[in-house]
């Protein structure tokens, strides 16, 4: 992370979190805010109001408007509030943008809005994953892998929290290189460090693809964004795979893990089977209040390569869903399905 320009006197911060790809942020303004009730709502407000990325997509979708917002929530402020109480408002005027990456931390609660999921079937399950796994596997950082017994290689990768090196996919690759097909599992992975996901989708193209766009916030409107900046996902100068692939997603699939399934999308020879993912399309920035507590958000958005905003999740290309009768007998719908897809 580093640093913007602090809110003077009362430790307003901007701090980029790093997910590995470079990128501009407009100036901030110096403020005072109290460190009182009033002042801590009014402060999360203006942040999120020059800052958010979305504001215009949560109105056309949600019909979010931010000013009615800050209206009803500021008339339930009083500086008497407990703290619980405070925190407690402040969540529930965040959750009005149902975004996934919009979060408030202190000392004794996150307040978090994971409806990008907690709505929809699973469609993955630990103890069929288990199963398929057995006790043999490999681990290659954070990956998982092995050959299925139809010599088709498998590879589960739950988080891009996990850092992957260069020489570990070598190795998964080479092992797996006598394998008919390959699936990449990213089911339940949530996201992490965008680096990993690029580092991953690189091994399935043999040249420079243009996978999608973004934007980065220069300015404190809510449509003050620089134009779009074209993104490419350029091949790996390590071992590449050749043969058919198929990502397998659910709606727990979100943030960086959805920038993968969108460089994936462009890859030759790669299907997505499984659900819509979760989304997560606006990368995120965090700041500090007053009080010391610390609030993300997303502030630069990101479309695919038609120009189509992903904050709300991709489609696959073949929607499977996990079936009752599948699972009763021991068997991972969505991943037969790939097993089958790769025959």
């Amino acid at each position: 992370m580093r640093n913007l320009k602090k809110y003077k006197n009362h430790f307003l911060r901007l701090l980029v979190l790093c997910l590995a790809v470079p990128f501009l942020s407009g100036c901030i303004d110096e403020e005072q805010f109290d460190n009182n009730v009033k002042g801590n709502f009014e402060a999360l407000w203006k942040i999120m109001d020059e800052h958010y990325c979305f504001f215009d997509l949560k109105k056309q979708t949600l019909g979010v408007d931010w000013d009615e917002v800050h209206q009803r929530y500021g008339a339930m402020i009083n500086n008497q509030m407990k703290e619980s109480q405070q925190f407690e408002l402040f969540c529930k005027m965040l959750g009005e943008l149902r975004d996934g990456h919009v979060n408030l931390t202190t000392s004794f609660d996150y307040g978090r809005n994971w409806s990008w999921y907690e709505d929809y079937p699973m469609n993955f399950s630990d103890d069929l994953h288990r199963q398929y796994m057995g006790t043999d596997y490999k681990i290659a950082a954070g990956m998982e892998y092995r050959m299925l017994d139809d010599n088709i290689g498998y590879v589960y990768y739950g988080s891009f929290s996990s850092a992957i090196g260069e020489g570990n996919l070598d190795e998964v690759l080479m092992y797996l290189a006598t394998c008919n097909g390959l699936i990449v599992d990213v089911r339940n992975n949530t996201g992490g460090l965008l680096s990993n996901a690029e580092k991953l989708a690189a091994r399935f193209t043999n040249e420079e693809l243009h996978v999608g766009y973004m934007q980065h916030k220069n300015g404190k409107g809510h449509n003050d964004f620089s134009k779009m900046e074209r993104q490419t996902l350029k091949p790996s100068t390590g071992m590449r795979w050749q043969k058919k692939v198929v990502v397998l997603t659910n709606r727990s699939v979100f943030s960086a893990a959805n920038e993968f399934v969108k460089y994936m999308k462009c890859c030759p020879q790669v299907t997505v089977v499984g659900d819509h993912t979760g989304g997560g399309a606006g990368m995120p920035f965090n700041s500090e209040l007053p009080n010391g507590w610390s609030v993300r958000f997303s502030a630069c958005p990101m479309y695919d390569k038609t120009g189509q905003c992903t904050e709300f999740g991709i489609d696959p290309d073949v929607w499977v869903q996990q079936t009752d009768e599948d699972f009763a007998r021991g068997k991972d719908t969505i991943l037969e399905y790939a097993r089958q897809l790769l025959k």
